[in-house]
């Protein structure tokens, strides 16, 4: 390729910024520049794509743009600084910017300089009140870091992993501004490295002649700074080879991509690909060898936040038609993970996980977290893990860890040395990463007790403090934890009560919203169907028809991102409802003698939380009575998975159970009537379909005990 003649290129680079248009037919960056000249932004991003596009650039200036992308980024601000167009509309001054400005235009064009000394030239940086950034081709795919190699160095390249520590943002010094004591002249300097040697002599010519040795004072107030961070991205696991461990490569970001992204974020970065020579006695030591980072031109996040989701026009009219289906709810459980046979109330325990409730903030600063924590025990092989992972996948922030895999401080943080400063700063663990989020924690009962604790804190308060090597500090840790666990004898044992079984503190298992236990049980149907269910995914790599087409991971994210934006409210009437239930509740867990009691006021404002989880899905503002009773059935679902052996110790059936369940409601209430809508909801609470009322309704009506009402199927008893 021949050497490049760069007042061309500088001249397609303006006549490109002149005439691009965009795809209504606008002038594109003409556009962006006039919001530029008004301080509407402060960034100008060039897009190769929109190059590639351009009728007269050709692909050797594609390519010399692409390989030596620092020296362009230039060439684009001269070119800018030439057709940049005048104000439009008033703006917010930056006072001490200005009047320097203004001062420097006064004393000449090149801020008092007597024309002789480049030195005392202003170098265009100064004057640029914006900042030129080149992303990379869109449709090229991002590099690993271990495939970034030395032919890259001062290439554009772009790299997908994940973020593990950002630093602080600080000012980095652009251009330097001294005074001289002797003749009064501004001096600049153009910093480009990390450090630079500070001027010390005047080299003005006035100095000169009158061998002078001015001394320089530097002006801060009238230098120029950038916002800098630094951030360390490492590889993704899919991404590493087998019997290797994670590279990770230095970022550094400058200006307004500052503040974009924070550790746990998976993003994909475009930027230069440059060395960076050690310094001091560092230098010394590695000889001939440097370091290299990448200068970031363009960050973008895989998955975004769910308040920082924005909902195209098509991706709004699928969930508006989705919002008025009747059966969304089942529908949306279903289509998590639905290649694992079965567990229906588990998935959809899971989906309102995901969905959560508002947080809430009283007046005198006592919070109340909105977070769903849900704990799965079960016994191995029934889909655990696999459930846990899919979750991960479906949220848009997630960290996945194991209990032997994690400490006390790798959940909660840790103080470590920062090698830029040497100064102690606190590293966030699994939890505080997974911050507005969800942190799923597989093999819970193998963790030590003592790291185990670490996690009470932040449950309840959402919150990790710390008090280690001088830093007092309380870190955020907004999560909702999603744990699965084995029982304590790795199978579930019959014989030992579910206290035994279960093997964790009652503290802990309080703050558990829902605590499933999934048993494997030996059924000669169920096991059938599971079977060919499992053959048939394992066969064709996809679950069998489940008579709608299951919703991608990137819809359902859609979805809970718009049901996320609705506050609903618990109106006055159901209060009494929620608290009856409740205090019902308590009563049965008094009466049942059950070994452990997990019943507490938490369990009242999980009932609330899961209301509410269930009004979002449906887009309402007010909770109904009805999402009161699916909460309910949840709950109720969960302990009765607790205690599903009792009912075969007490050798009563299905039909002989539900009539023992609406006798004692007709006893209590003192009633000979039993509507048969309160009827299923008080069969459903206890794991009972409405087949099976059906049932005992008709069996218990030939023995006369109680006569059914020919349209309503209302119960009224003969003799109670």
């Amino acid at each position: 390729m021949k050497n490049p003649d760069f007042a061309l290129d500088k001249a397609l680079a303006k006549d490109f910024l002149s005439n691009f248009t965009g795809p209504h037919g606008e002038p594109k960056y003409l556009n962006i520049l006039q919001d530029v000249a008004n301080r509407k932004i402060r960034a100008v991003q060039i897009e190769l794509d929109d190059l590639f596009h351009y009728k007269d650039v050709d692909e050797e200036f594609l390519q010399r743009v692409t390989e030596n992308t620092r020296r362009y980024i230039g060439i684009f601000a001269e070119a800018m600084d030439e057709i940049m167009p005048e104000p439009t509309e008033a703006y917010t001054v930056d006072e001490d910017q200005d009047i320097l400005m203004t001062q420097r235009v006064d004393e000449g064009p090149d801020g008092g300089a007597d024309g002789t000394d480049p030195l005392q030239k202003m170098p265009p940086e100064i004057k640029r009140f914006f900042e030129v950034y080149i992303k990379a081709f869109s449709k090229v795919t991002p590099l690993t870091i271990r495939q970034v190699k030395a032919s890259n160095i001062g290439q554009l390249v772009k790299i997908s992993g994940i973020v593990t520590r950002c630093s602080d943002v600080k000012p980095l010094m652009q251009v330097a501004v001294y005074t001289c004591e002797e003749c009064g002249f501004e001096i600049y300097q153009e910093v480009t490295a990390r450090v630079f040697m500070p001027l010390i002599e005047c080299p003005s010519q006035r100095c000169k002649l009158n061998k002078a040795k001015g001394n320089l004072i530097l002006q801060l107030r009238a230098s120029k700074f950038l916002k800098f961070q630094e951030v360390k991205l490492q590889e993704l696991a899919e991404h590493v080879p087998k019997g290797h461990i994670p590279r990770a490569l230095t970022v550094h970001l400058r200006g307004e991509l500052t503040r974009k992204v924070a550790p746990g974020d998976v993003v994909e970065m475009s930027g230069i690909f440059l060395p960076m020579p050690y310094y001091g006695f560092r230098a010394m030591r590695a000889g001939l060898v440097a370091d290299t980072y990448l200068e970031a031109m363009s960050v973008t996040h895989f998955k975004k936040k769910y308040e920082e989701y924005d909902l195209k026009g098509d991706e709004q009219e699928q969930i508006d038609r989705l919002a008025e289906d009747g059966d969304i709810y089942s529908k949306l459980a279903r289509s998590l993970a639905p290649e694992i046979f079965g567990h229906e109330d588990v998935k959809k325990a899971l989906l309102l996980l995901l969905v959560g409730a508002p947080h809430r903030k009283l007046a005198d600063g006592m919070k109340i977290r909105g977070d769903l924590h849900i704990c799965m025990m079960g016994d191995p092989g029934v889909a655990k893990s696999q459930l846990l992972k899919h979750i991960i996948n479906v949220a848009p922030r997630g960290v996945y860890t194991t209990g032997r895999g994690s400490s006390g401080v790798g959940l909660t943080a840790a103080v470590q040395k920062d090698p830029v400063t040497n100064e102690f700063v606190l590293e966030g663990g699994a939890l505080v990463l997974a911050d507005m989020g969800i942190c799923a924690i597989d093999e819970f009962d193998k963790m030590e007790e003592s790291d185990r604790t670490a996690i009470h804190e932040v449950m309840e308060q959402q919150t990790v403090s710390i008090a280690k090597a001088g830093i007092t500090t309380s870190l955020n840790a907004r999560t909702a934890i999603l744990a699965a666990a084995n029982p304590a004898w790795g199978r579930y044992d019959m014989r030992r009560t579910p206290a035994e079984n279960i093997n964790l503190p009652p503290a802990l298992l309080s703050r558990f919203d829902l605590l499933w236990l999934i048993l494997d049980r030996a059924d000669m149907e169920t096991d059938l169907e599971m079977a060919r269910h499992v053959v048939h995914v394992h066969q064709n790599l996809e679950s069998p028809a489940l008579g709608f087409t299951p919703l991608e991971p990137s819809v359902l994210r859609a979805y809970i991102s718009a049901a996320r934006r609705v506050i609903p409210s618990v109106p006055r009437e159901l209060e009494e409802y929620i608290a009856t239930a409740y205090s019902s509740i308590r009563q049965e867990e008094a009466k049942s003698n059950a070994p452990t009691s997990y019943t507490t006021i938490r369990t009242l404002l999980s009932i609330l939380r899961i209301s509410i989880a269930l009004a979002r899905l449906r887009f309402s503002e007010t909770v109904a009575q009805s999402d009161v009773d699916e909460a309910l059935r949840l709950m109720q679902m969960s302990k009765y998975s607790l205690y599903s052996d009792d009912r075969q110790r007490s050798g009563l059936d299905a039909i002989s159970d539900i009539y023992s369940i609406l006798r004692d409601e007709a006893a209590r209430t003192s009633s000979m009537d039993v509507r048969y809508a309160h009827a299923l909801n008080l069969i459903s609470r206890k794991g009972y379909s409405e087949a099976q009322l059906k049932e005992c309704l008709e069996e218990y009506a030939s023995l006369n005990v109680w006569q059914i009402h020919p349209s309503t199927f209302d119960i009224h008893f003969i003799d109670v």
